[in-house]
């Protein structure tokens, strides 16, 4: 996989952008945020005006965005984070840019390597060390986590993250978890499905479980209170880039979207979120070391990436959850029926075809000219929209058993005393 993003699809990007006179600079996603934090924290610049989304398009693109161009993109690359993720950004404003990358590249390599042990103990996947290590590697050499840290993405870190916090509730530590995942917040698309539904359990439980919800709002709270104090106003400018940035792009779409009609796609989603409601608050009583607990997590994330307004693959790497939970289930799945067998090599064809794609392509380069193989350059891809539709589908299959299996209240609810 790595062979094919940079000596088969950067190649290709690169003569595609020559060939259409299309602008390139670091091309990195952690420019915007990472001149924007520096601007802000050091010269008290709105990272929000369009002063510094000018500067940032003339490191990104090489230079500004002429609107009388039309093969220029139409990604404006403003700043449209909320202003909080200048304190994620704090510790390498003051480095060159270039430093800043091979510091967070780094970060983004640890974080992604931790991330795989924690969404196991998350799921209750008691793996070896050499499955783990198996699991690893092939996480090092999915699409998603190669373009991820080949952009520099903060969806890499949001996971990371996010892992810790999740692993955290089901060790119990519930004041760390709240802490973390208000942390994440940085990327509201993401965290926010996922806080949304853990506050829900944890209201419904409020004796045992508020320090999660004390934790995770004092945390906002702070977030927000020093962004006030650091911009003031900031909320105003961040919906008017949001708001922007939907225009720009002509409205993200979600991947439901993409695969079938922006109407169609729409009543999908809130169809999507309606069941997993439903399913959220039958299950929001649910123990943290359980095994309906695991299964609802990775449900609500791979809900996300199905849902959310933007189909980049390397927000599949939230899908990591549901992909173990699905390996641990497989055996039943097959066992069960033949349209489950079906399902499951279905699965499997387009959980493996990227890296058999690769493998293709990487033969092919020891007997043909480079031109020729970059032609192939989207075999890999070509299933990439598919994947989070199939291990959402895969992971229902696993739910259904797992869920009948679990108790949705504290076994010892009837021991709880109703006073101190």
């Amino acid at each position: 996989m790595w062979f094919y993003v940079q000596q088969v699809l950067v190649p290709h990007q690169r003569a595609e952008a020559a060939a259409h006179g299309w602008p390139r600079g670091n091309l990195s996603d952690l420019y915007p945020r990472w001149l924007g934090a520096r601007e802000l924290l050091l010269h008290h610049r709105d990272p929000y005006s369009p002063e510094v989304t000018r500067e940032i398009q003339s490191g990104y693109y090489g230079r500004p965005l002429d609107p009388s161009r039309a093969e220029d993109p139409r990604d404006q690359q403003r700043f449209a984070y909320p202003v909080y993720v200048v304190f994620v950004m704090a510790p390498t404003v003051g480095l060159p840019f270039p430093a800043a990358q091979t510091c967070f590249r780094w970060l983004l390599v640890f974080l992604t390597l931790a991330s795989v042990p924690l969404w196991l103990r998350v799921v209750r996947w008691h793996a070896s060390f050499a499955v783990t290590s198996i699991l690893v590697i092939l996480t090092f050499g999915s699409f998603a986590v190669v373009q991820g840290i080949k952009l520099q993405q903060l969806s890499l870190v949001v996971n990371g993250i996010m892992a810790a916090s999740a692993a955290g509730i089901v060790a119990g530590h519930f004041a760390l978890a709240g802490f973390l995942l208000a942390i994440a917040t940085f990327k509201p698309q993401l965290a926010l499905p996922m806080a949304a539904w853990l506050l829900l359990w944890a209201v419904s439980d409020w004796r045992r479980r508020q320090v999660f919800v004390w934790s995770f709002g004092v945390t906002i709270a702070l977030l927000l209170t020093a962004s006030e104090y650091v911009l003031p106003g900031w909320m105003g400018r961040f919906r008017e880039a949001v708001s922007a940035y939907r225009k720009y792009t002509q409205g993200a779409s979600s991947l439901l979207e993409v695969l079938t009609t922006p109407a169609i796609g729409k009543i999908m989603v809130a169809v999507t979120i309606v069941m997993v409601a439903v399913v959220g608050w039958r299950l929001r009583r649910v123990e943290h070391g359980s095994v309906a607990f695991s299964a609802m997590l990775a449900l609500v994330l791979a809900v996300t990436v199905v849902i959310v307004p933007s189909f980049a693959p390397y927000n599949q790497v939230l899908l990591l959850p549901a992909v173990f939970l699905i390996a641990t289930s497989c055996r039943g799945l097959w066992r069960r029926s033949w349209l489950t067998r079906f399902a499951c090599a279905v699965g499997a064809l387009v959980v493996f075809w990227p890296w058999l794609a690769s493998c293709g392509l990487l033969l092919a380069s020891l007997v043909l000219p480079a031109d020729s193989v970059q032609r192939a350059w989207s075999a890999p891809l070509r299933n990439s929209l598919f994947l989070p539709v199939v291990a959402l589908g895969l992971l229902v299959l696993c739910a259904r058993n797992l869920l009948k299996t679990s108790p949705t209240v504290p076994q010892d609810a009837a021991q709880i005393p109703l006073k101190p």
